[in-house]
């Protein structure tokens, strides 16, 4: 009997050949590492957030010294220097600080050097003065520490307040959740504008007025997050754990539920800010701000546009500093998200 059985030739290593292909996958062993410290690798990876990051920083150290380096004060008045444009001695070759006013006779432009024809080419004004010669540059910085003090009075105030609320009604439920959901969704029902209306009729016009305001609303969408969260969370095998083990419910709350939440709270808080800055600016603009002489963003906001179309530089320059502001806080903001979010990571 015949066996048709074909038997196989031998492997041999000469058989296999290297792909040498790049595009093939390669495992690889990464150290094990904290979530702080990955939240904060993510964030450093992030251009647009340490963008932001740097620009905060320098919006704030030139609201420290930036009106000492002017050598003015933002409430001295020259009326002998009303309405100058920016210009700094030496360097007049730099178009913006050159001390040239433009104006239009006749539909013809018109160039005049109005330091040279007052005889004040040594004074520097490096972003002009106003239309009662008080120098921009110091009153613009000034102003900047307004808008600041209201960014760290909404991060206290998030995280006082908001944070504590959120935390209480999420995880208490029930009838103390009903009932304090009800006075958030009064007070989200009243705008800003009318608050800080009612106050100035109790209060002057300033400073505490807005930060009455600001107390008033400012909490609720940080008491929204924190109290979603926690609804999340008060549920979970640790909580049920602690509650066993004869904890208190402030214990839980602010020991077990609350650090599981602080990426969020955090992003929460930055979010605020640029809204907070914007709402103080809006109620200046509209004269609800700070009393003269003190400036504000806002209030020098104000007073450039009524000029804006003789002296666009006075309106310019509070304008790109707000901006910067509120867009630097924005980055930074979407960086720590980024950051925070266990979603994002990459696989």
């Amino acid at each position: 009997m015949t066996n048709n059985k074909q038997t196989s030739p031998p492997v041999e290593q000469k058989d296999f050949v290297l792909a040498n292909r790049h595009d093939l996958g390669v495992d690889h062993a990464y150290n094990a590492q904290s979530f702080w410290r990955d939240a904060v690798t993510r964030f450093i990876k992030n251009k647009g957030a340490i963008f932001g990051l740097v620009m905060i920083v320098v919006i704030i150290v030139m609201a420290i010294v930036g009106p000492a380096i002017s050598g003015y004060d933002y409430r001295t008045q020259d009326m002998t220097q009303r309405n100058l444009p920016p210009h700094v001695a030496g360097l007049e070759f730099i178009p913006f600080w050159s001390g040239v006013r433009t104006e239009y006779v006749n539909g013809q432009p018109v160039r005049t050097d109005v330091y040279a024809e007052k005889g004040i080419q040594d004074v520097t004004h490096i972003f002009g003065t106003d239309t009662l010669g008080r120098d921009l540059f110091a009153r613009t910085w000034t102003g900047t520490r307004v808008s600041l003090y209201v960014a760290l009075l909404a991060i206290l105030i998030d995280t006082i307040v908001g944070m504590s609320y959120g935390l209480i009604s999420g995880y208490f439920g029930g009838k103390v959740d009903f009932f304090l959901q009800r006075i958030v969704e009064i007070l989200s029902t009243i705008p800003t504008t009318v608050i800080v209306t009612l106050l100035i009729v109790v209060l002057k016009p300033g400073l505490t007025s807005i930060t009455v305001a600001l107390m008033i609303t400012e909490w609720i969408g940080m008491s929204r997050v924190a109290r979603a969260q926690t609804l999340r969370l008060k549920e979970q095998e640790f909580v049920l754990a602690s509650r066993t083990l004869g904890e208190s419910t402030f214990s839980i709350i602010f020991q077990e539920v609350l650090p599981n939440i602080f990426g969020q709270i955090i992003v929460m808080c930055m979010m605020t800010i640029p809204n907070a800055i914007f709402t103080e600016a809006f109620l200046a603009f509209i004269g609800l701000g700070i009393p003269a002489p003190l400036a504000s963003l806002g209030s020098l906001i104000s007073d450039g546009f009524k000029s804006m179309t003789m002296y666009p530089f006075m309106v310019t320059c509070p304008v790109v500093v707000l901006a910067l502001l509120m867009l630097s806080f924005n980055l930074m903001a979407d960086g720590l998200r980024d950051a925070f979010d266990p979603k994002m990571k990459e696989m």
